[in-house]
């Protein structure tokens, strides 16, 4: 089991994952994520590389439809990518997880993965993220 402190690191790596995904920080941080995720095996880097594709992909097509449930569909990858990123930490022996942690958060600081704009702005309705519930109103008209 993970501590807090990484299970926080792998929730910022999700949110700036799904941030990323269509704005120009993206290129930098799904080559980073990638090489991060593969620890120097080419191949692996590769799956994460698809991975992430898919999930620009899938949020592309999401914030494309005018789907009302854009915003869940963003809440779903951020939690895929998070729990993805948990994963790769524990795969860890313990006493490489913090330096690794360490790696993905210098990562996600430096990609500077942008704030959601309105158009795809998260937080609106109700949802759970990591050990925090976050509540909001709708208003649909």
């Amino acid at each position: 089991m993970l501590s807090e402190s990484l299970v926080a690191v792998a929730a910022a790596g999700g949110a700036a994952v799904v941030q990323a995904a269509g704005t120009d920080a993206w290129t930098g941080l799904r080559e980073r994520v990638a090489r991060w995720a593969g620890r120097g095996d080419e191949a692996r880097e590769l799956r994460e590389l698809e991975r992430l594709d898919r999930t620009a992909g899938v949020l592309a097509a999401a914030a494309d439809s005018g789907s009302c449930d854009a915003a869940r569909i963003r809440d779903r990858q951020e939690g895929a990518w998070q729990n993805r990123f948990e994963s790769l930490l524990e795969a860890l022996p313990e006493e490489e997880r913090d330096p690794v942690a360490e790696e993905l958060q210098a990562l996600v600081e430096e990609c500077g993965a942008p704030a959601p704009t309105a158009a795809g702005a998260q937080g609106a309705g109700d949802g759970f993220r990591g050990p925090t519930a976050l509540q909001g109103s709708e208003v649909v008209g």
